[in-house]
């Protein structure tokens, strides 16, 4: 079972569940996912084009209006009403457009760009080792995954494209202001300041309650994902209430930051609200004097009030969007961590092709401590597996069998030492080339939330439906799914839990089937099974078995004593090799641990795989020939 890695039992910390990002700069993060824009950018740019026409057509209509007070209303002359009111029309179907291909085009940009991001980082995820899986909360991964990508796109494109219509805004309002009264425009922008002051106080604010806010989000999502994921285990040992008081601890947490952050977004608005309102009263108590010395008119005072709300508005807006673009950035320093964490796994830059491997599998003097620990789980390490042998990789908890079969899987790479398959040192294979030469059959079966057919066809993809019908008759999973509703069209559930563990080891062991690789890789595979159902697998399983490169691992010693060959591991050392007579002669622990696990009654852990050998003699350890199913 691939689960020996050494592990601390403590639980972190309530606060600690999700450690804080490092902080990055916001420039720093634009620069980083810019190039994410480049299969879009031509509609990017059509995009802020559509933006820039929105505050043009405001300041026409806004014009328009003026003109229609001064010398339609005032003077009560409608001669130009008619122009006016079709300029009107116009600008409003005009308006119209441009809203709804902005707001269409936005839309499609910010979901695609949304879209090829967690895609790109869903691909990096899973070119990670598999140490980073099991020491990260995997709650808090998908956080980053879903919620936390969304916010990018607010920072690279909807900020951009916001920029570019509050500049705009503020360009063509205050032209417009300064073009109707100089004077009045000079004291309408004496509150500018003090919206800048206020966004540049909140902002760094803002941004260190969304850090929080987020990796709160991060922490609850791990919490309930790991109760929900053991939510059979959770019933059994009555720790509902328990683990609702662990989710209400980190709830109440994220609800905590969650205020933090509203009190500082609520404070922010109504002080810019009041900085507008000081603004306004300022311009009107002048525009009283300016339109009694007869420097504006009615209509150009209006307009001018207009403008000056308007121009308030994208103001306000930058305070706004310095805020959102701080609290994004808390969200992508979370994204940038995932993206900058570098695989211990790598593929080689020349790889050799190895596309069907005879089978022969070396261990030559394997070291190998896993990270951020100080005990080697495997120390020197050196053994031969010919093709077609039938090894048997036995020992206590912890002795490192599922450690050795790590390294033939290459989850992680040995720190001396060579694993070879074939001569072919696996570091200088492609990945593909290596995985495609190796059948597992897991203590652990896992399984995919999708129909049988779908699981079995994870073995070989291309496979036909008659190959999938053979894998599942040759593995005794044919019978049992054809009294399912759908039969091979049934859905299993998330993780299987549709089925039986016997029918989902069965469904494992027939995946393992089609695959038809030239090693195989068996942990403990009938695990699971009750007695009839362990010796209907047998059958198939010598089947599987016959000319293959087979490495058993497990920890009970009377299911292997047929084996070709048995490597005997003891706290990552190689105590003994040998077939199970010379071992239980030469191993003294050995010996203990074989007693340990004999029963008078055979329960289906402990059938052996085969009868034991008719001829007991020494044999070779590394090109044995012998069938153990006979």
């Amino acid at each position: 079972m691939i689960v020996d890695q050494p592990r601390s039992s403590a639980r972190p910390e309530p606060g600690e569940l999700v450690k804080a990002s490092a902080r990055v700069g916001v420039r720093a993060i634009f620069t980083r996912f810019w190039p994410d824009t480049k299969p879009f950018r031509g509609r990017f740019f059509i995009g802020l084009l559509l933006v820039g026409a929105a505050p043009a057509l405001s300041t026409a209509e806004l014009w328009l209006f003026k003109i229609l007070i001064d010398q339609v209303v005032i003077p009560r002359d409608l001669h130009l009403f008619p122009v006016l009111a079709g300029s009107y029309v116009g600008l409003a179907v005009i308006q119209g457009l441009v809203s709804f291909s902005d707001q269409y085009l936005s839309t499609w940009i910010g979901e695609r760009f949304v879209l090829n991001l967690r895609s790109r980082l869903f691909g990096h995820l899973h070119q990670l080792s598999l140490g980073f899986f099991e020491h990260r909360p995997l709650g808090d991964v998908l956080s980053r995954l879903t919620g936390d990508i969304g916010a990018i796109e607010d920072l690279v494109l909807t900020g951009v494209a916001q920029t570019v219509t509050y500049l705009l805004q503020l360009v063509l309002f205050t032209g417009a202001l300064f073009y109707l009264d100089w004077r009045l425009a000079g004291a309408a922008l004496l509150a500018a300041p003090g919206f800048l002051l206020a966004a540049r106080f909140f902002s760094r604010r803002i941004k260190d309650a969304a850090r929080e806010k987020r990796r709160r989000a991060g922490a609850l999502t791990s919490v309930a994902e790991e109760s929900f994921a053991n939510s059979a285990l959770v019933r059994a040992y009555d720790r509902a209430k328990q683990e609702g008081e662990r989710f209400h601890e980190q709830n109440l947490a994220a609800f905590s930051a969650q205020m933090l952050a509203t009190r500082l977004q609520a404070l922010f608005r109504p002080l810019t609200d009041l900085l507008e309102v000081f603004g306004v009263l300022l311009v009107i108590g002048l525009a009283v004097w300016e339109l009694t010395n007869q420097r504006i008119t009615i209509g150009g005072l209006l307009a001018f009030v207009a403008y000056l709300t308007r121009l308030y508005s994208p103001i306000q807006g930058m305070g706004r969007l310095t805020n959102s673009l701080y609290a994004a950035s808390a969200s992508a320093e979370r994204v940038i961590e995932l993206l900058d964490e570098k695989p211990t796994v790598t593929e080689p830059v020349t790889s050799r092709p190895l596309r069907n491997a005879q089978g022969t599998v070396r261990f030559d003097n394997v070291s190998f401590t896993y990270p951020g620990t100080a005990t080697p789980a495997l120390t020197s390490i050196d053994f031969t597996a010919a093709a077609g042998a039938k090894i048997a990789v036995v020992g206590a908890s912890g002795a490192g069998k599922s450690t050795l079969a790590k390294l033939l899987l290459r989850f992680y790479d040995p720190d001396t030492g060579v694993v070879t398959l074939d001569g072919i040192d696996v570091r200088e294979l492609a990945l593909g080339d290596l995985y495609r030469n190796v059948a597992t059959v897991l203590q652990e079966t896992l399984v995919f939330d999708g129909t049988i057919r779908d699981n079995i066809l994870w073995g070989r993809p291309e496979a036909s439906d008659a190959q999938i019908v053979a894998a599942a008759q040759a593995a005794d999973a044919h019978e049992f799914i054809l009294t399912l509703p759908e039969g091979y069209d049934t859905r299993i559930g998330q993780r299987g839990r549709m089925l039986s563990g016997g029918q989902r080891q069965r469904l494992a062991i027939a995946r393992a089937m089609i695959r038809d690789a030239p090693i195989l890789l068996l942990d403990e595979p009938t695990t699971g099974l009750d007695a009839d159902s362990a010796r209907r697998v047998l059958a198939p399983l010598r089947r599987l078995m016959a000319g293959r490169t087979t490495i058993i691992i497990s920890h009970n010693l009377v299911t292997v004593t047929d084996a070709d060959a048995i490597l005997f591991l003891d706290h990552g050392h190689l105590i003994g090799t040998g077939r199970h007579p010379e071992l239980l002669e030469s191993i003294p622990a050995y010996a203990h641990l074989y007693r340990l696990h004999q029963h008078p009654t055979a329960s289906p852990q402990h059938l052996p795989i085969a009868p034991p050998p008719r001829d007991s003699s020494p044999r070779s350890r590394t090109s044995v020939s012998c069938d153990p199913f006979p």
